[in-house]
C-alpha cells in the first residue's frame, strides 16, 4: 500500500489519536470535504481492516455482525443509522460532512475534523509532485522538462482538480501544431453551425494569440509589428473580445 504522507500539525494529531485507539473498542469518525485523503489515512493506519461504502447499507449491516473491526467510509450515505451496533467493536468511519450532529456523538467516541489541502500548503506540494511523476508516467512525458512551480494547482474540489489540472497542464503544454489542428477540427465538427460560423469561431484563434502575444511581448506595439497588422487594429480586437 502506497505511505500516507503529510507534514501538516492536525492531520498528525488525527493519525496519533488514530494509533492510540488500536488496543481499544472505541469508534473513532474522520470528517472532512472530498478528496483530502480519509480513506488513504484510515487504511494506512488499518491496513487489514475490511473497508465497506456506507452506500451499501445491507452491507455495512452484515459486516458489522461478522467483524469486530471495520472502516466504513462515507459514512453519512447510510440511510439508518438506528440499526448500527458499535458495542465492542473498533469502527472507523469517515465522512465529506456530517448528517446528525447527535448520531455522531452517540456512535463515536473520537470525532476528527481533516483540514482541506487549501489548509494544508505543507502537503499541497508533496502531492502535486506525486500526480505529476504519475502524469508524465501516464502521457509519456520527461518529467525534468516540467518546473513544478510552473503547476496550476486547482484546490477546488481538492484532489480531483488537482489532478485534473495537471492532466490538462502537461497535454496543453506538449501539444505540437498537429495536435492543435486536430482539437480544433473535433471541436469545431461538433459546434460548427448557423449562418456566421467564421466570424463566430474566428476567436478560437485570435484570442489566445492575443493574449499570448501581449504576456509575452508587454506591448502593443510591439505586438502589431509581430503581429504584421496596424496597431488600431490590434486595439479594435482587444476590445472585441474583451482581452484584459
Amino acid at each position: 500500500m502506497e505511505p500516507f504522507y503529510t507534514q501538516s500539525e492536525e492531520v498528525q494529531h488525527i493519525i496519533k489519536g488514530l494509533n492510540l485507539t488500536k488496543s481499544l473498542f472505541v469508534s473513532s469518525i474522520v470528517i472532512g470535504e472530498p478528496n483530502i485523503g480519509k480513506k488513504h489515512l484510515v487504511t494506512h493506519i488499518f491496513p487489514d481492516t475490511p473497508v465497506v461504502s456506507g452506500e451499501d447499507q445491507e452491507m455495512v449491516e452484515q459486516l458489522l455482525q461478522e467483524h469486530d473491526e471495520l472502516i466504513i467510509t462515507h459514512f453519512e450515505k447510510l440511510k439508518n443509522h438506528n440499526t448500527l451496533n458499535f458495542d465492542n467493536k473498533r469502527i472507523i468511519a469517515t465522512a465529506d460532512y456530517i448528517t446528525n450532529q447527535h448520531t455522531i456523538d452517540s456512535l463515536f467516541a473520537f470525532i476528527y475534523h481533516m483540514p482541506s489541502l487549501k489548509e494544508r500548503p505543507e502537503d499541497t506540494r508533496f502531492i502535486a509532485n506525486k500526480f505529476l511523476l504519475r502524469s508524465c508516467k501516464d502521457l509519456m512525458i520527461n518529467p525534468e522538462t516540467v518546473d513544478l512551480q510552473d503547476l496550476p494547482l486547482n484546490l477546488t474540489q481538492n484532489t480531483r482538480t488537482m489532478k485534473r489540472a495537471i492532466y490538462h497542464y502537461l497535454m496543453h503544454m506538449n501539444m505540437e501544431k498537429e495536435d492543435i489542428q486536430q482539437t480544433l477540427y473535433n471541436y469545431l465538427y461538433r459546434h460548427l453551425d448557423g449562418n456566421n460560423g467564421y466570424k463566430e469561431h474566428l476567436e478560437l484563434y485570435e484570442v489566445p494569440l492575443i493574449e499570448a502575444g501581449l504576456k509575452k511581448f508587454r506591448s502593443q506595439l510591439q505586438l502589431s509589428q509581430v503581429l504584421g497588422i496596424n496597431r488600431n487594429t490590434l486595439r479594435k480586437k482587444i476590445h472585441e473580445h474583451r482581452i484584459d
